[in-house]
């Protein structure tokens, strides 16, 4: 997979959306506010939309932010159970040698199986972040192209095509990207006095840029039917 040209191809594709395009950058500024609505502009940019399309049709775009808002939040709930599991299994009593009465012995787990246990829920819980994440992504990715919300749902297709992109291209494909917007927001900000404003006014440059790479990282394999 080639990330450079990924990279570029997405900054190549916001520079022209928005520069010398005041007014629809200042739509979309408005957007990012009215949170759904820079949502649903999103799912425009990766339904593959080229050039970037008009911000119009806000009814559609509200609808489109909302549901995109739904697919992540279930997405996010294997990740809350395990959560759970996990603060759960901190109150699992650790065995000791003598009850507190000092004879006998207090039921639970041992100290090396409790820190055991710790260990594979918190591998567990990493590989959940991972998987649901990268389910998300193409979750959203194929709703924007069929516009069919239960399409975000299709495990199942959505993991042969993950298989076709190969799962680790995917995962370094948005470690790749989370880097470069992150250090990007991070040099914004730590510019005197300004820095937080021009994070406010690039927030629509960064949304566009993350929506065009993954619709980019979409594409890279055929999605099945």
């Amino acid at each position: 997979m080639d990330y450079i040209r990924y990279l570029n191809e997405s900054f190549d594709y916001t520079r022209e959306a928005l520069w010398g395009r005041w007014v629809r950058w200042l739509l979309l500024l408005i957007s990012t506010i009215i949170f759904p609505l820079i949502y649903g502009y999103s799912v425009r940019v990766i339904s593959g939309t080229k050039p970037a399309p008009e911000p119009e049709d806000w009814i559609g775009l509200f609808i489109d932010g909302i549901k995109v808002i739904i697919i992540s939040l279930v997405y996010t709930i294997p990740i809350y159970v395990l959560a759970a599991v996990s603060l759960l299994a901190y109150f699992i009593p650790v065995s000791s040698t003598t009850t507190p009465a000092g004879t006998g012995s207090a039921p639970g787990l041992g100290p090396e199986l409790g820190l055991v246990v710790v260990l594979a829920l918190l591998v567990l819980f990493i590989v959940a972040i991972i998987v649901c994440g990268i389910l998300a992504t193409f979750g959203v990715a194929r709703f924007s192209r069929t516009g069919k919300m239960g399409d975000a749902f299709r495990i199942g297709t959505l993991r042969d095509h993950i298989g076709r992109v190969g799962w680790l291209d995917v995962f370094i494909a948005l470690v790749v990207l989370t880097v470069v917007v992150t250090v990007a927001e991070f040099i914004l900000m730590f510019i005197p006095v300004i820095g937080w404003f021009l994070l406010f006014v690039l927030s629509p440059a960064f949304i566009i840029f993350a929506s065009r790479y993954i619709a980019l990282v979409y594409e890279s394999a055929p999605a099945p039917a």
